[in-house]
């Protein structure tokens, strides 16, 4: 593994941690692989009675990496479905990890990060924390996402946010649940 996660278990909670600070912790190939297998580890563990994904830095999750997407425009129609589908795996090794997984969020949470966030149990956030399903505003739906957004964010709002690329706050996010 590289160093844009770092896993810690301390007694029976792990403690798995976004460090790419400097892109926001942004996704790319290699932090979407590094997390999925290291919450399929995770989850065969027994003696593990929670799970705190946490960030380094000022932002939770950005989503996509920019550098990572602008080199995905020349992909193939089989390679973007490869890669949606590594991301797809990722967000489901969380969502079906048996051991609960509490997302500690500070800063912004944007597009695929709001993903993440909604795949966590529980998930806790400071007051000046911000989400944003910013995808509309690159002419891209938040198709992978989607469905865990919708069951943490419910129907009409995910909507909303899908379509307005809307920021909203924590006080927000939890009025709606997703907090």
């Amino acid at each position: 593994m590289t160093h844009s996660l770092q896993v810690r278990i301390e007694g029976h909670v792990a403690r798995v941690t976004l460090n790419r600070p400097e892109v926001r912790n942004a996704f790319n190939e290699a932090l979407i692989a590094e997390l999925a297998a290291t919450f399929t580890t995770l989850a065969q563990d027994p003696t593990l009675r929670a799970i705190v994904l946490a960030a380094e830095g000022k932002a939770f999750c950005a989503g996509a990496d920019l550098n990572w997407m602008k080199a995905m425009a020349g992909y193939s129609w089989d390679e973007n479905k490869a890669d949606a589908d590594k991301l797809a795996a990722m967000l489901w090794a969380i969502y079906s990890c048996p051991v609960p997984v509490i997302a500690r969020v500070q800063g912004d949470v944007y597009a695929g990060g709001v993903g993440l966030v909604s795949v966590c149990d529980v998930v806790v956030a400071v007051e000046s924390a911000g989400f944003c399903l910013s995808e509309a505003k690159l002419g891209l739906l938040p198709a992978t996402i989607g469905p865990y957004v919708v069951r943490a964010l419910g129907e009409q709002a995910s909507r909303r946010y899908f379509v307005t690329a809307e920021r909203f706050s924590a006080a927000d996010a939890h009025r709606l649940g997703l907090v």
